[in-house]
């Protein structure tokens, strides 16, 4: 599946902590979402996050991944695992919701429980 493609190349990215690699799987005006703040970003807005998030973390790791097909995208549902530089674990199940054009990212819709993320405090 090409939508599904998009899919392997944003988590392998992620997981690498390639945030460079993630400007080519977005489209130039694609949308990111979260439920966590209900606010949308660009792609450089969430790059942004992402390095952040890259700079707290020795490992990323997507586990329990389900993932199906739509006629514009995917749907994952997965947990990420991340061993932080504070010797803490995060672990975050969510479900993202993407639209795929031209294999890019063209809208990226993430629900998840922001509990989990109290263990970034103090991370570096």
């Amino acid at each position: 599946m090409p939508h599904c493609r998009a899919a392997d190349r944003l988590f392998r990215a992620i997981e690498a902590g390639d945030v460079e690699a993630l400007r080519t799987i977005y489209a130039t005006d694609a949308v990111i979402w979260h439920n966590a703040d209900d606010k949308t970003e660009s792609p450089e807005q969430n790059l942004e996050i992402l390095r952040r998030f890259v700079s707290l973390s020795h490992s990323r790791t997507y586990t329990e991944i389900r993932r199906e097909p739509t006629p514009r995208g995917f749907v994952q549902q997965h947990v990420l695992r991340a061993q932080l530089k504070n010797d803490r674990e995060l672990v975050l199940p969510a479900c993202i919701i993407c639209e795929v054009r031209w294999g890019r990212i063209t809208r990226l819709d993430e629900y998840f429980d922001t509990a989990p993320l109290g263990v970034l405090r103090n991370a570096q």
